[in-house]
């Protein structure tokens, strides 16, 4: 790799900074791109040029350029001069409000999760359940495991990004549906010892794609037109939690956000649908 201290920026990425594996090699695709760009421009404003012509869209093109900037900002560090960290700027990016799973979606994928297996519809259940209840990511749901549950306080120790654990309340009714799930399905399912909470087909602990792999199953048997992604379940447990009147701090703990400014896009979500509801039942709303 040409680009200068390399493996330095890599190491402190997940070694110092904690970064996930997944985030770590979501910079190195960015570098990469970086770096095929230097060999055919000496001006680095004719980037952005160059990342729409490869394809990339606005945010796309806006996770590069940071990642490049942390990049460079790891160099000067380094003693190196680095005039381009100045001329780059990030494109602006319209935040879209996030899209999250309403109660009723939730159902239609509950019941299209069933199998003739009654183990795995057992498991699909769970895996749906923990997804909303917890307002997990992926990752942190595939690294749930067994002793991470405390049945005695009713919560489960999650790790989230950078190796954060975080103490997630569970409902009575999770609990519960936990409860059975360990004591009467978990063991039915594993074929090699583990202590993964979840268990795939195959007696394992289940990857980041199986969990996609189900989704797009369900969702399909479902009638959704498109896979109902593992991120819209976290979505919809923060949009339910702040409509039920938990506050936002509350909020950004259960879901491990290091930024209170995370947590305040659902304040939109939940203003939109008061909004919504306003043009729909107030009297003067009607008035023309």
């Amino acid at each position: 790799m040409a680009l200068p201290h390399w493996i330095d920026f890599f190491d402190e990425l997940q070694h110092v900074r904690g970064r996930s594996l997944n985030t770590v090699m979501a910079y190195r695709h960015d570098l990469e791109i970086y770096e095929q760009f230097l060999k055919k421009n000496s001006d680095i404003s004719a980037i952005y040029e160059y990342l729409t012509k490869n394809g990339l869209k606005p945010r796309s093109q806006a996770r590069v350029i940071s990642s490049i900037r942390t990049y460079l900002k790891f160099c000067e560090r380094q003693g190196d001069k680095v005039p381009n960290l100045r001329q780059l700027r990030p494109p602006k990016v319209k935040v879209g409000l996030p899209k999250a799973i309403t109660p009723k979606d939730f159902k239609r994928l509950y019941d299209a999760c069933e199998t003739e297996h009654a183990y795995r519809t057992a498991r699909n259940q769970i895996t749906l359940l923990l997804l909303f209840g917890l307002g997990c990511r992926v990752t942190e749901l595939i690294n749930l495991d067994i002793h991470d549950f405390n049945q005695t306080e009713g919560w489960l120790r999650v790790l989230g990004k950078g190796g954060k654990e975080r103490l997630v309340p569970l409902t009575q009714q999770l609990q519960k549906e936990l409860e059975d799930y360990l004591a009467h399905v978990r063991e039915e399912l594993m074929k090699t010892k583990t202590t993964a909470v979840l268990i795939n087909d195959k007696g394992n602990r289940p990857s980041r794609v199986d969990i996609w792999r189900w989704l797009a199953a369900w969702s399909a048997a479902a009638g959704f037109d498109s896979p109902v992604s593992p991120h819209r379940f976290r979505h919809g447990c923060a949009t339910s939690l702040l409509e039920g009147g938990a506050d936002l701090r509350s909020i950004q703990m259960l879901l491990g956000h290091s930024s209170i400014q995370t947590t305040q896009i659902y304040t939109s979500v939940s203003s939109s649908k008061i909004r919504d509801a306003v043009e729909t039942h107030h009297p003067l709303a009607k008035l023309r």
